[in-house]
């Protein structure tokens, strides 16, 4: 009899997801049982990998919520050719979400989306299993299933993070379960919190430190990845979002239990610290710094602006096995730099391979700060009201300019960042080939007639700026292409160290106590600190003296350290500031005119739409119609 329910769950999962083959992914044709999957140790590591499938997805930016409705990127949705990339995720912020039909469904696996309830389960399916193998030694069992664990709490969390209070699966149901056992229930939030965070603990004991064998190993979870995810989940739930949102006091099981906690929790910003101070000590005691730039043998000779510039591009594509930087990235390499880059080269205009269709609007470029290291609107040295002027690049500015190249003047005097991340019309490449500081390329995007200008509908950058950070200074475009691969971080240890800073500020600690957590920070930026800097150049110098003027200097610092990396999407959804970062319209210059007069005239290219509904993803219709003991998220 046991048996035959194997047999008969195996022919269940045939049908219901598309093939055995294709859910496994482990098995031969027409052997898929699970015995067989777990027959001997090989086997069963290529279901452990299975059970990684699901995540190194997520090294796809265009299918990360965090990417495309943060207001960083626009992508045009009237291309002739998408070339590649599916448009659904960046549409959301034009209002085309919907509950018939979700948008980067992750519930079920829809368009754009990862089926990550298939991914539980078969986490679920390998711990339940782990012990057939008999030729799998007990240290790597231990392992394996503390890697397991991991993930599936991960899992978990990409779903909480998209639909906030879910159901929790620890365990496959059996086969012979009745309707109302399969009708699972969505768990309040503080349960399904507690559940990733106890799944993570009881996994981080017996992860390894670091990976011993680089060369087979890099990108499986280690100890410091376990402690960081653990932060990132507590901070979270911490957040006004999750923590006393007044929004969401109504939304309920059909029960009647409460599925937000109705009134903020100061405790829970304490528990947010503890763990990101326990991730942060872990991570350096395991050799994790602040990234340095590596100059390879055909460079030398760099000034110290141009490599500090280096210094922060290269702390996203230096190679994994060489940053002290990553925390963690995923195995597969990040595959877009060609939608990221600009034209340089006449033969890169006459034979257009890169696409360049990732456009960041101007409001994210004013998001950066003035070489005096605070916001352009506060800096009271800074030129901010004739920002939009015409200026022409000269010899002291040439490292970050073309000389005598004509561009805006909000393109001078800016922070090291803005230069490392952001690629315009006038701003200087360091790379494509050119590894001479002297030499450099500088973008040329002035109307059609323009290397980088527009001239079709399917090769064209709307607003007129590239994101740069994500291209790696030794990829070359001209008249063919090279790319150097790198691995897009998912976290690194800046990123720690202002999730630290904010966990403080929210405790209400001393100014003192939190500032040098961001001042590690900006210094490899090339900024002075953060007291240093308000003080003397802006018009609100006390403005980190308080808790809500420091916070918000630290929510500007993450979504400035952190650009392009999907975290700040994220960070402003559990801030509870996304309609504010869209709350106007995004816009670009008008890129088919040829003078910089015409050019720099902004232009709006998307109005957002955004209320309170869009937090949180919609559930599928038709999955509450099957599971009616499933309720919807507010307002869907």
């Amino acid at each position: 009899m046991k048996s035959y329910y194997k047999y008969l769950f195996m022919t269940i999962f045939a049908i219901s997801c598309v093939s055995c083959k294709k859910y496994l992914d482990v098995t031969p044709d027409n052997v898929g049982t699970i015995d067989y999957a777990f027959r001997n140790r090989n086997e069963a590591e290529n279901y452990l990998f299975t059970c990684y499938a699901t995540i190194q997805q997520l090294t796809y930016v265009q299918n990360n919520p965090g990417f495309t409705t943060s207001g960083e990127i626009i992508f045009p949705n009237n291309l002739t050719d998408f070339q590649g990339i599916d448009p659904t995720g960046f549409n959301l912020i034009r209002g085309t979400q919907n509950a018939g039909n979700p948008g980067l469904n992750y519930w079920d696996g829809y368009n754009g989306g990862q089926a990550t309830w298939k991914a539980i389960r078969r986490c679920n399916t390998m711990l339940e299993n782990i012990n057939k193998p008999i030729d799998l030694g007990a240290d790597e069992k231990k392992r394996w299933i503390a890697e397991v664990k991991f993930l599936k709490a991960y899992y978990h969390f990409v779903l909480f993070r998209l639909y906030g209070p879910i159901p929790i699966v620890d365990v496959n149901l059996p086969i012979n379960s009745s309707t109302d056992e399969v009708r699972v229930k969505r768990a309040p939030v503080d349960s399904v919190v507690n559940y990733m965070v106890r799944l993570l603990d009881q996994a981080a004991v017996d992860l390894p430190p670091v990976i011993l064998n680089p060369t087979k190993e890099l990108g499986r979870i280690t100890q410091p990845i376990a402690l960081a995810v653990k932060a990132q989940i507590l901070a979270t739930a911490a957040s006004p979002l999750f923590n006393g949102n007044p929004d969401y006091i109504s939304v309920k099981n059909k029960d009647g239990k409460a599925l937000f906690p109705a009134a903020y929790d100061a405790t829970k910003w304490d528990k947010a610290a503890a763990a990101c101070l326990a991730a942060i000590t872990n991570a350096e005691a395991n050799g994790a710094a602040l990234h340095k730039f590596i100059a390879t043998a055909s460079v030398n000779g760099l000034n110290d602006s141009l490599k500090t510039v280096l210094d922060l591009q290269t702390t996203i594509t230096e190679k994994w096995e060489l940053n002290t930087e990553t925390i963690w990235a995923l195995n597969p390499v990040f595959p877009d730099q060609s939608y990221c880059m600009p034209r340089l080269t006449s033969k890169a205009a006459a034979n257009p391979s890169f696409q360049g269709t990732f456009a960041v609007p101007i409001q994210e470029q004013e998001l950066f700060y003035t070489h005096n290291g605070v916001p352009i609107n506060e800096d009271k040295t800074w030129d901010y009201l004739n920002r939009y002027d015409t200026r022409t690049g000269d010899d002291a500015n040439r490292f970050y300019i073309g000389n005598g190249y004509t561009t805006v003047k909000a393109h001078f005097d800016r922070e090291p960042r803005f230069y490392a991340d952001i690629a315009f019309d006038g701003g200087t490449w360091f790379g494509n080939g050119k590894l001479d500081q002297n030499s450099q390329y500088y973008v040329q995007a002035r109307g059609s007639g323009a290397l980088a200008g527009p001239t079709d509908r399917v090769r064209l950058n709307i607003t007129g700026y590239w994101p740069k950070k994500l291209v790696n200074y030794l990829t070359v475009y001209d008249d063919g292409y090279t790319i150097a691969d790198y691995r897009l971080p998912l976290i690194r240890l800046a990123g720690m160290y202002l999730l630290y800073a904010e966990a403080l500020n929210e405790q209400g600690k001393a100014t003192a106590e939190v500032l040098p957590w961001i001042d590690k920070v900006r210094a490899r930026a090339g900024l002075k600190g953060v007291a240093e800097s308000w003080t003397t150049y802006s018009k609100e110098p006390s403005k980190y003296t308080t808790q809500a003027g420091l916070r918000q200097i630290i929510h500007q610092e993450s979504r400035i350290e952190l650009a392009f990396e999907c975290t700040p999407g994220w960070d402003l959804r559990r801030w509870k500031e996304l309609p504010l970062a869209l709350s106007k319209p995004l816009q670009g210059w008008n890129i088919y005119e040829s003078s910089a007069t015409n050019y720099y005239r902004p232009a709006t290219m998307v109005i957002p739409i955004f209320n309170v509904r869009n937090y949180l993803w919609p559930i599928l219709s038709d999955d509450l119609v099957v599971n009616n003991n499933l309720v919807q998220n507010l307002n869907w």
